[in-house]
Order: structure tokens, then sequence, then C-alpha cells
């Protein structure tokens, strides 16, 4: 992997979960990380120092990429910091809380829709104009767009939806600019989303839908991220969406 030594990762919602799996991984293939959180302050010091350790150079930036102005200021943060951004993963976002839709209101529909389209399409933007040649942005869709998702998920799985298409879109529009544009869609992954919106039942009765009979982890969706930021294994794929989530939905 000596061709992502030195690249610059930006890793919107790193400091837990899949996005901070991301983060490590990529600081031990000696890349330069952005660790942007928003609240997670600590947590994403402590991923910072792991990517360091393991022989990664590190920022620490913070932002609530619900807002357009934030997209804007952690992607120029990475820039100046790095002085260009070679690969962006839009990993932020969260179900944010289950509601049946005759409960949604307009606070909880920007929440939702804020934290996973807005951010996505954003960050993307800002992070265009320092990207060059051989880039890649890399989307984290969710198997609930292709299933819609569990009870009280409709604005989740509808936003992941968007993310999914928009991906393709954005791959298409990016191509002339020799900028490619994938997605990552994870099953049911043991992180802090799971802990907090599902309960252990809830986990059992989808571990029971999944032909591998298990639940995945962070780590297990790392090898996707790798695969679709390198140049080496992926100049050719572009516009993608690829499944990790033990056979539990196959397209």
């Amino acid at each position: 992997m000596d061709d992502l030594k030195g690249k610059v990762i930006l890793v919107t919602g790193a400091s837990t979960g899949i996005g901070a799996a991301c983060a490590k991984a990529f600081g031990a293939l000696g890349c330069k990380v952005a660790v942007h959180y928003n609240s997670s302050k600590a947590a994403a010091k402590e991923v910072a120092e792991a990517v360091e350790k393991a022989g990664g150079e590190a920022l620490v930036v913070q932002g609530d990429l619900r807002r357009s102005t934030d997209c804007e200021r952690v992607v120029t943060e990475t820039a100046k910091r790095f002085k260009r951004i070679d690969v962006l993963i839009n990993n932020a976002g969260a179900l944010v809380k289950r509601v049946p839709i005759t409960d949604v209101s307009d606070e909880i529909f920007d929440d939702i829709v804020g934290l996973n389209v807005r951010s996505m399409l954003m960050c993307t933007k800002y992070a265009v104009p320092h990207m060059t040649k051989g880039s890649s942005i890399i989307n984290l869709t969710s198997i609930a767009a292709r299933n819609g998702g569990g009870p009280g998920a409709s604005l989740y799985a509808g936003s992941k939806g968007f993310v999914s298409t928009a991906t393709k879109s954005l791959a298409k529009e990016l191509a002339g600019q020799q900028i490619r544009v994938n997605a990552v869609a994870p099953g049911v992954i043991t992180t802090p989303f799971h802990d907090k919106f599902s309960t252990p039942a809830q986990l059992e009765a989808m571990r029971l839908t999944i032909p591998m009979a298990r639940l995945g982890t962070a780590d297990e969706c790392v090898g996707a991220f790798i695969y679709l930021a390198s140049e080496k294994l992926s100049s050719y794929v572009t516009g993608q969406i690829i499944e990790v989530n033990g056979g539990q939905y196959m397209p």
C-alpha cells in the first residue's frame, strides 16, 4: 500500500466507530490524517494519538457538520495544514433518534437530514477545489438505504438513500477531474451507533438475518475504504457502493 503513504486523508466523524477505525488504519499506512469530531473531543484526541503512534501525522478538527459554515472550516483547516486533500471520507452521520412519521418535527428533520446529507454534500463541495488528479471521495451510506432500516428510521434510511444516489451522480460529475467517488454501505456493525439506538433484542433479531450469523466490527469495514482510497487498487472504480454486511443484503 505504498501509494497511500503521505496522502492527506480527511475523515469526518472520526472520533468513534468506523471513522475512528479508518483514521487509525490510514495512520498505520503513513498517511496524514485529519480527525474530525463534533462533541467527542477526548475520543478524537485519542484517535489522533493512535494515528501518530502508528507512524502517521494527525490533525484534530472540530465542527458541527449540520452547518455549511462548519463544513467549510473543517475542510479549510485541513487543507491549510496539509496543503491539499487526497481522500475525503464522508463518514459523519447518525440515526439521531428513532421517530415514527407522525412525530417528525422540523427540528428532527433538519438534524437527521443535515447530519447525513448536508455534511456529505457540503464537505465535498469545499474539498473538491483542494483535490487533484487521482483523488478519491468515499461516502458512508448504509444497508438502510437498501432495505428501509428499522422502526422509526425513515428519515435516516431516506437520507442514506440520498447519499447512495448522490454518490453515483457525483462520480459522473467529477470524473472529468479524475476524482473518483464511491461509497461503503455497512450492515449491522458493533459500534456506539447500535449501543445507542438498538436494544440487545433488536441486535439479536438482526443477527439471525445474517448468513454469517454474527455482527460485524468497525475494523472489518476498513479494508473497503483502503481499497477505494488506493489508486493502485481501484483506479478504474467509481460510482460504486461496496456492501459490507456479512451477506445480510445481496444486491
